[in-house]
Formats: C-alpha cells, structure tokens, sequence
C-alpha cells in the first residue's frame, strides 16, 4: 500500500507540474541531472507552492527548455526553489568575462564543462580559481582555443586539481612552450588534446606529454612546427590508445611513421601537407595500420599511388579516403581500392584525375556513399557516368566546378542515384537549364543542393521545389531566377534552414516574403547584392524567429526600420553583413544593441553608422568581430571610445588611416587584452555593375585554365 500511495503521489507532482512542462519545454530531453532531493520552501508564512515541486521534476523542466540562455535566466528568476534548481542543473557554461567567472563558479557548482570561446583574455588567476572552486574536481572538458594571457603556471593548478578533467582545447596558442606542454602532462587523466598551431612546443614538450597522458585518445598537433620524429616517436611509443591523431604540416618522417602505423587502435589519421612523408618511407613500412579507418592524406606532394597503395594494402577497415591536391589520380590507384570493401567516402578535391583513373573508380568501392570530385581537371560525362552507374547508394556527390560535364551526366544522377541526400555541382557551366528539371523530379531525397553560378531558372526551381526536404539550398549567381521560382521554394520546403540568394537581381520583397511565411526554421539567409530588396522583405523575415546569419551587403534600399523588424523578431542573430547598406544608421545600431545580445560579428562598411553606432554596439557583451572600413561619419577619438567600449572584441578591421590618429598606448591596451587590429589601405570603391565585372573574371579564368 505504501508504494501505491508513492506512486500517486508522484502522479499528482507530474500533473500538477505538466502545464509548466508544456509552457516551457522543447522536444530534445537530456539525461544529464545531478543526484536528486526534495526541498522545501524556508518560509514558513509566505509558502510557495513551487517550491513543493521535487528537483526531478524541475530538471524535467530545464532539461526541455530551449538552449537559450535567456531561457534558463528567466526560469531561475521565478522563485528561490527554481533558482537553486538552475544552479544545480547546469553542466556547460559560456562566460563573456573572465573575470566574473570565480564569482559565477560559485553560484553553479555542478558545472563539467568550460568554454572560454568568447573570452581573448583568460589569467593563470582565473584558471587557479577554477582549480579551487567546487566545481574543479567534477571539470571535464575545458576550451582556451580563443584565449590568451595564461602560462605553465595557470595550466599547471589545473592539471593538479582538476583530475576528472578528460578534454582540453590549446589550439592557437602560439606562445605555448615546453613549460606549459609539462604542466598538461600532469592531466593523468586526458584522453583529448588540440594543440594545433602551438609552434614553440619542442620534443621535449610533448615527450613530457607522452609520458604523462598515458590515456590520449585524440591528439591534434597540426602545425606544430617545433616537432620531429624523435617527439613523434615517443608519442606513438607512450600513448597507445590513441584512436584520433593529426599530424598535418608538421616536419613527421619515414622514421616514425612505422610507430605510428603501428598504434592499435588508430583509426583517424590525418597527413595533410607533411613534407617529410614520401613514396621511399611509406613502400619501406611493413605493415599498415589494420585499425585506420579514415585516412587523409591530401597536398602530399611527396606521395604517389606508389606509396599509397603501402598504407591501403594493409588498411582493411578504411573506409574514408581523403586526398585533395594529389598527384594525378591514375588507373593504378583507383583499382587498389578495390580491396577496401568497407570504403565509404572518397575525396579528390583539386586532383588531376585520368579519363582511366575515373573509369576504374567505377569498379572499385562497391560501399561508396560519399565522392567528392570538386575543382578535378578530367572528369568527363563518361567517366562520371561510368561511376554513377556502378554506385548507386551514392548519398553525397560533389562536381563543383567541374566544367567539362554536361545534361549526359545529369541524366546519369538522376537515373541512378535516388538516394543522394547532398548535391554540389556550383560553376557547371556546361549544363543547360533543362537538366535540373530531372533533378528535381527524380532526387526526392535531397536535402543540400548547391547550384551556385549555373543556367537554372524557374522551371528547374519550380522542379526542384518537389524536394521537400531541403534544408540548405544555394542559387546564388543563377540570374535567371526571379520571385516565380522562388515562391514555389517557399511553398513546398519547409524545412529549409540556409538559402544563398547572393546577387539574384531578379528577387523581391514578393520572393523573400513568400521564404519568410513557407520557411520557418530558416537561419541563414544571404540576399547580397539582391538589389531590389527593400525593408518589407525585411519585416517578413522578422517572422523567423531562428535566422542567425543575415547577409544584406549591398542591399542599398534597406533601413533602420527593416533592421529594427529583424532584431525585434530574430534575437538569434550572430552573423550581420550591412555593407554598403548606405540608409543604415546609428539608430539601427540602438535596435541591434538592445535586441540582438548574441550578435558576435558585424560588418559596418560604407553604412551611415558614426561613432554613436559603434558606442551602442559596445554594449553587447558576445560582439567579437567589426569590420568597419569607409564610415564617413567616424571620427578617431569616437573610434577610440567605441573600441575601448567594447571588452569583448578579438577583431577589427579597419582603415590605415586611423592609425596614426589613434594613441599608441590604447593601441597596445587593445592588443594585451586579446583584440587584434587588422589594418586595411582599401581605397574607396563606387558602386558598378559587380555582376557583369564577376561573370567576367570567370570567363577569363575559364580561358586561361585558372580552375
């Protein structure tokens, strides 16, 4: 009996907390919650009937909101039993100031994950305080890829306090050394490592790595030119559980290749642009790596389908070949695939590939799912087709700019591949407006297609809009198109979430409204240089509750009032681009700042924006990036003002002129806490017909085999 009145009263908790459930859940619950308790209200004459809800239900309830965290905010404010709920619950935190963070550990002491993306400036301070606070020994996963001002010592206090901690990012730390690369090696317990581009780190360094971090899993050390063969050596030799490692354009030779092909359990590996690895080191080896299962090894000038064929005879699991800007692809190397049943993906980006290399692809792989033949000289309408037909689980395909095809190898995709799901074919100059008819009518499973810079007009789009799963849909340079085939999208794709509309003359308010209303998961729209569009299309999209990269360069008819429609409806907002958008003012700065707060980047260039824009700007906390070339209004001391404003900036561009006119002192303030200034001599630039000056810097590569 007891465990029936449990039972219903658990029931009742779950009916009485359903409606805020409903209020505030989404449909992606997580599994993630700390131990469970009951907990009463503290006040006994004014009782809350909130706080009688247990933790599990209150977790239920966080665990289903969005990801937002304006969201979470509002949730902890409603009383004292939700906010010590959210306190709890929390996992991943995001601070925009490191300097707040011992203050903001305090208040969420379950917190395993940290990610410093959006701070340039983290202290040994502020990581000895991670170290000391509750949260140190839970941390797991810490990310300092964008951050700078810490050394050996602040890495050093996490090593040894944060002992569950299993993931670090140190990517981009150009002023990491051996000291620091000691201190990680007393993370015992580190099974992932990004240390790509920290070029001081010597073999001394990750030698104190390989010994100390027995349990790597993942090791990235791309562009780590401070290393050889002997550090690399040691590491194949210490860790031996390494299942992910990248060892693109470092100095990696025949000498330690043999360890590293050895390591058991390798299944990612990753040579892109080593010099050092040649056809000589890689026929001596005696034995690939039986465990490899994806394999990159493109821009090896060095390495022939002699070499190669060293590591594939032996590579039985393969099953993604990566190797873009190869030496020619010939008939040898595509038949040595043949032994790799379990070969999936294949990628030939930038390859001169043989008519009979292409052919004896058709009769190997016979798994292929993915092929990507972007930018290949030699493909032809019957080698391509002589693929297609053999491979007709194909799911993604890539032929950009593969400009020798024709409606011959259109015909061929759309008759044997019904299950492509991805479809790039930009600059196929060849094909005729007809055959994206066929595609549309035949590939009912596509959900990317990029037709970028093609003959497409709106009989292929109306046929295209048969797709009904798009989401990522790229038309840009197709000046065929106009608001005819573009409403047909609107209608029939729903589930859309990118278009790329870049100067489609033809599209209008009509187009985009018709997006605006048919689309609304759409979060990335590029109407540059689409001319004719004014702030109604504007205010449609302002419906789109979930855009997060607008770009309107160019759109010279647009104002503050279409931007202040966006910033009110889109509160998503990450990525803007209003150049040349000259009715844009300051006053559409003001909406952005007090709507928009997780805008990071920002492109001002030839607006109407002054210093009073910029200042509005300053008081968005996640704004990381501003290119601000050409503000006839922007003066250097309200330059100066907006710059010091604005903490959290890692880059701006802006014009030589200002150089000498900004105090070298704050210049260097800027750059200590983690702002980079890059400086541009750009000359003013009117406006001219941009699209007849692209179509012909294209022909003129066309005629001198620039692709």
């Amino acid at each position: 009996m007891g465990e029936i009145r449990t039972l219903r009263k658990r029931t009742c908790e779950y009916e009485a907390v359903e409606a805020l459930v409903l209020g505030f859940a989404s449909t992606n619950p997580s599994c993630d919650t700390p131990p469970l308790k009951k907990r009463r209200s503290s006040d006994d004459h004014f009782p809350n009937l909130f706080d009688a809800l247990s933790d599990e239900l209150l977790f239920l309830i966080l665990d289903r909101l969005d990801s937002s965290p304006f969201d979470k905010k509002s949730f902890s404010v409603v009383c004292r039993s939700f906010y010590a709920a959210e306190s709890l619950h929390r996992r991943l935190l995001r601070p925009l100031r490191s300097d707040l963070v011992p203050s903001v550990l305090s208040r969420y002491p379950s917190i395993s994950h940290l990610d410093f993306s959006l701070c340039p400036r983290v202290s040994d301070g502020v990581l000895a305080s991670i170290a000391a606070a509750s949260a140190g020994p839970s941390l797991l996963s810490i990310n300092l890829s964008s951050s700078r001002s810490f050394s050996h010592s602040g890495l050093g206090a996490l090593a040894a306090s944060c002992v569950s901690l299993v993931e670090i990012n140190l990517s981009n730390m150009i002023d990491l050394n051996d000291a620091s690369a000691a201190a990680i090696g007393r993370a015992r317990n580190l099974e992932k490592l990004w240390m790509a581009r920290c070029k001081l780190v010597t073999d001394m360094g990750i030698g104190c790595i390989a010994v100390g971090c027995r349990k790597l899993r993942l090791l990235c050390l791309k562009w780590c030119l401070g290393l050889t063969d002997l550090g690399l050596g040691l590491m194949a030799v210490k860790c031996r559980e390494v299942r992910n490692l990248d060892l693109s354009f470092t100095m990696v030779t025949k000498k330690c290749l043999p360890a590293i092909l050895q390591l058991p359990y390798l299944e990612e590996l990753s040579l892109v642009g080593c010099p050092g690895v040649d056809d000589e080191g890689l026929t001596s080896l005696k034995q690939g790596c039986k465990s490899l299962e994806v394999l990159n090894m493109s821009n090896c000038q060095h390495v022939s389908d002699v070499g190669l064929s060293s590591i594939v005879n032996d590579a039985v699991s393969l099953r993604q070949l990566i190797l873009a800007y190869y030496s020619p692809v010939t008939h040898s190397l595509t038949s040595s695939l043949l032994k790799l049943s379990n070969l999936e993906k294949v990628k030939f980006d930038g390859c001169r590939i043989t008519a009979s290399g292409l052919l004896a692809l058709g009769n190997s792989c016979i798994s292929l799912k993915e092929l990507s033949l972007s930018k290949c000289s030699g493909v032809t309408d019957e080698g391509l087709s002589s693929v297609l037909m053999k491979h007709k689980g194909l799911t993604k395909l890539d032929i950009t700019c593969c400009r020798k095809i024709t409606d011959i190898s259109i015909a061929s995709i759309a008759n044997s591949c019904s299950y492509l799901t991805s479809l790039k074919m930009e600059s196929c100059n060849l094909v005729s407006k007809h055959a994206f008819c066929m595609i549309g009518e035949r590939c009912h499973l596509l959900e990317e297609l990029d037709l970028t810079d093609n003959d497409l007009d709106n009989q292929g789009l109306k046929a295209i809009s048969n797709c009904h799963r798009l989401s990522i849909l790229k038309i840009g340079l197709c000046l065929n198109v106009n608001d005819e085939g573009v409403i047909q999208i609107g209608k029939s794709c729903p589930l859309l979430e990118e278009l790329d509309l870049y100067r489609s003359v033809g599209i209008t308010d009509t187009g985009i409204m018709a997006i605006a209303h048919g689309c609304p998961s759409l979060q990335m729209i590029n109407l540059a240089y689409c001319t004719e569009i004014t702030d109604i299309a504007l205010r449609s999209l302002s419906k789109c509750s979930k855009l997060n990269t607008l770009e309107l360069r160019g759109c010279f008819q647009v104002s503050n009032y279409g931007l202040a429609g966006v910033a009110l409806g889109c509160r998503e907002i990450i990525k803007l681009d209003i150049k040349k958008c000259y009715h844009i003012t300051d006053a559409g700065m003001v909406s952005l700042a007090r709507l928009c707060y997780h805008l990071r980047q920002i492109n001002l260039s030839y607006s109407s924006v002054t210093e009073v824009g910029l200042l509005a700007l300053a008081s968005i906390s996640c704004l990381q990036s501003m290119t601000i070339l050409h503000l006839s209004g922007l003066t250097p001391s309200g330059l100066a003002a907006a710059l010091l404003a604005s903490g959290g900036l890692t880059k701006v561009k802006l014009h030589m002129s200002f150089k000498s006119l900004i105090p070298k002192f704050l210049i260097q303030h800027l750059e200590s806490r983690g702002c980079m200034l890059q400086w541009r001599d750009k000359p003013f630039q009117a406006e001219v017909d941009a699209n007849e000056i692209w179509k012909q810097q294209s022909q003129d590569l066309v005629a001198t085999g620039g692709f």
